[in-house]
């Protein structure tokens, strides 16, 4: 019987029959899960708990195995997440915190990651690539109602209020050349 992704299983479905081979296709599992994509912990032991022939033993087992083979570690995926996301799209603080905490990551670590991510990517640097591209697709808001939408286009990137006034602020007083 094939169960639906994200779905509980309770401990009652769990048939192990064979505990090493169990501990066995856990192991393979892990690590077929961390060959496609490099993930929290949290999120790996919710995807290798889908499988009703594994336990919530065997699966801590595992997990601690691959720590100590340094293939999971929270913090070092933490802080790769931030700085790549920041790297392929310029976001705000809120906006990064929120998508690192949907990895299953502790607060202090999802702190941690976003504080270190922004010491080597300025917020102030990221909204000024932002505010260029924008430019860029859409020129230079002349209306209010231009204002507005770019406005609240950083802010739905996740920038802070105050950076995003002063730097509109600076647009508004700039003429732009135009090409």
């Amino acid at each position: 019987m094939r169960r639906s992704r994200g779905r509980k299983i309770n401990d009652s479905d769990r048939v192990i029959g064979d505990i090493e081979r169990a501990r066995e296709r856990t192991m393979n599992r892990a690590v077929k899960l961390l060959a496609a994509k490099p993930r929290s912990i949290g999120e790996l032991r919710e995807r290798l708990l889908e499988k009703n022939w594994t336990n919530a033993a065997i699966v801590d087992r595992v997990i601690a195995k691959l720590e100590e083979y340094k293939y999971l570690d929270d913090q070092q995926f933490a802080a790769d997440l931030a700085v790549s996301k920041l790297r392929r799209k310029p976001q705000g603080k809120r906006s990064l915190l929120r998508s690192l905490s949907q990895k299953k990551l502790s607060k202090e670590t999802v702190d941690t990651a976003v504080r270190n991510a922004f010491e080597k990517l300025p917020e102030a640097d990221l909204i000024d690539r932002a505010i260029e591209k924008r430019l860029r697709l859409k020129g230079k808001p002349e209306t209010l109602e231009d204002k507005k939408k770019f406005f609240d286009h950083l802010l739905r990137q996740g920038f802070d209020f105050g950076l995003i006034r002063e730097k509109m602020a600076a647009i508004a007083k700039v003429d732009l050349p135009l090409e």
